[in-house]
Parts: C-alpha cells; structure tokens; sequence
C-alpha cells in the first residue's frame, strides 16, 4: 500500500473445475495429511507448500471442494487467531525490539507505524468478520506475550 510499486504483474493459475487425473491422493487422504501437518505445528502456507511439493496436490480446494483452513476447521484445528494477522504482529515486535536499541533508525521507525496500522485495520476487518472478538485491540504489549 505504501510502496512505490505500480500494479500487480506475475504469472496467473491455470483455470481448473476439479482436480487433475493424475494426483495421487483423493479427498480423505488429503484432508488426514493437513491434519497431521497442523498437529505437528506447520503453518497454513507451509502446509500449501508441502502438499504441493512432496505430494503432488496442485490444490487443496480442487481436491476436497474446500479451501483448507476450512478443511483444517471441519477437523477442529481452528487458529486462535488469523495467521495473517500473527505474521504481521511478529513483524511488529520484532520492530519494537529493533527500535528499543537503535532509537535513531527512523525508517525503520516508519515501517512499524505501517506495520502496526496495518494490523489495526486487518484486526477492523476480522472483528467485522467475527473472526475476533467484538472488543479486540492492538496492544503492542499483548501482542509481544501473544507472539512468544
């Protein structure tokens, strides 16, 4: 948003209705490795990656008819918090921690201002959503406990 970048330019997936012929595990098989995947403490992207990479499963939703946070929710592996909104609050404190020693570095000063308003404004968009609690706030000190 406050980059100087102009556009959004890269290549774009290939349309598919349903899963390939070719893939190896059907619908259950998947949905057990994300499960195993998330007990063993991997991140939803990461989950995407490995499923890709190591299994051949070009899409999770192709494969199951779900996307696969729904998938991991149907199982009761429900995030306590959005894994955006964490990435961003990490982010966030590894700034703080950053500026507690170099109190000078202003551009990194401005990247936690960005930072922090950028998890102020998703965290508006999740409490609309009712994906956190109607009273959530940022706090800078909550979110460090949080993160660790």
């Amino acid at each position: 948003m406050y980059a100087r970048k102009k556009g959004k330019s890269g290549s774009k997936k290939v349309y598919r209705n349903k899963a390939p012929d070719w893939q190896p595990l059907k619908e259950k098989e998947v949905a057990k490795k994300a499960a195993e995947l998330k007990n063993e403490g991997k991140k939803m992207a990461e989950i995407g990656l490995i499923l890709r990479d190591t299994e051949g499963i070009v899409s999770t939703k192709l494969a199951t008819g779900v996307r696969l946070k729904k998938l991991l929710e149907k199982q009761g592996l429900k995030d306590e918090y959005p894994e955006d909104l964490m990435n961003l609050m990490k982010k966030a404190v590894k700034l703080r921690k950053h500026l507690a020693s170099n109190k000078m570095d202003y551009h990194n000063k401005r990247a936690l201002q960005l930072t922090e308003s950028k998890v102020r404004r998703l965290g508006k968009y999740y409490i609309r959503k009712k994906l956190l609690p109607a009273g959530w706030r940022y706090d800078p000190a909550a979110a460090e406990l949080l993160v660790r």
